[in-house]
């Protein structure tokens, strides 16, 4: 560690920041949240007193001139994480950006190339991939106990329907479930398979009342060696969040994949296995892998080459999904 923590500025008051972000980030073991701005003083004040951070900004322009702070959070709608996120970095911050990294994949290779040009580390905020379970998930496969890898399938849905002034239903905003949710089976599956998809198709329920975005989306992508994940996602149905990896000769099941429970299961011939796991704040692992990749004390596991990587498989989930068609890659 340097001889102070990573000081963090957050770019918004939005309920991921102050509901799971900044804790995190306060129970990490390299960093400290030291600002927070809002278009909105007094919003920042009561967020800056209710969470214990030393300072409020009324503009997100005076967060990154303060000299005194090391990178930013970005939790704002997804049509901003491109302008903010390069702002950031041309004032001299690394960035942490919430998922998903851009609005497209051009967005982020944009966002990438300035990352490298003014040498500031950029990270798109899946804090899930953080928890030391998914690479006990990756030996398990590696091992042959399941057999070989045959197919995928992901859930992550809720029901927040009746909130109708949300942005996540703003769709020049980036709304829609896909984005929002649909992104993390995505990224898992790339993650565990380690390969990119060839190709997507999606079918969605495109809502009128909800500005036409993708209220639920079920799709199937397309990795090779002929292996597929099949997911579906949701803002307007019941709540899961579930990864399956099948296997020749064994399955594993993780009930919670992404937010909850850490534990998953083993299935083979000999049987149902539990494995537990550790409950760790993913937050506040993901916010000191952030600060020991500034320090240059760990590599980056998941720069912003791989947002740029997830995007394109995003890009082609939402093309199919209006233009219901098969998307190659």
């Amino acid at each position: 560690m340097t001889n102070h923590p990573l000081r963090f500025g957050v770019v918004g008051c939005a309920g991921i920041a102050v509901g799971s972000v900044i804790p995190g980030i306060k129970q990490s073991a390299t960093s400290v949240v030291s600002a927070i701005a809002s278009r909105d003083l007094r919003k920042a004040q009561e967020t800056a007193e209710k969470l214990e951070i030393p300072k409020a900004y009324g503009s997100y322009e005076e967060l990154l001139a303060d000299p005194n702070l090391d990178a930013v959070y970005i939790p704002l709608p997804n049509h901003l994480h491109m302008e903010w996120s390069i702002r950031a970095m041309e004032a001299g911050k690394h960035v942490l950006c919430e998922k998903p990294l851009a609005l497209n994949a051009g967005e982020a290779a944009r966002m990438l190339e300035v990352s490298r040009s003014t040498g500031k580390h950029l990270a798109e905020a899946f804090m899930y991939r953080y928890h030391p379970r998914y690479d006990r998930i990756k030996d398990i496969i590696a091992s042959g106990e399941i057999g070989e890898v045959r197919g995928i399938h992901g859930t992550f849905t809720f029901n927040n329907h009746a909130d109708k002034n949300n942005v996540r239903y703003r769709k020049d905003w980036g709304g829609g479930s896909i984005y929002d949710v649909g992104c993390y089976p995505i990224s898992a599956a790339r993650l565990i398979l380690g390969s990119e998809p060839e190709a997507a198709t999606v079918h969605a329920l495109i809502s009128p009342e909800h500005d036409h975005v993708d209220m639920m989306a079920s799709g199937i992508i397309e990795f090779d060696n002929s292996v597929g994940l099949t997911f579906d996602c949701g803002m307007w149905a019941a709540f899961r969040n579930t990864l399956e990896i099948v296997g020749t000769n064994g399955r594993i099941e993780v009930p919670s994949a992404f937010i909850g429970d850490p534990n998953f299961y083993v299935h083979t011939n000999e049987g149902k296995r539990e494995e537990k796991q550790e409950t760790f704040n993913t937050y506040a692992l993901q916010a000191d892998h952030f600060a020991r990749t500034v320090w240059g004390e760990e590599s980056a596991r998941f720069g912003p080459d791989d947002a740029v990587a997830n995007m394109k498989v995003i890009d082609a989930c939402l093309e199919s999904a209006y233009t219901h068609q098969r998307i190659r890659i």
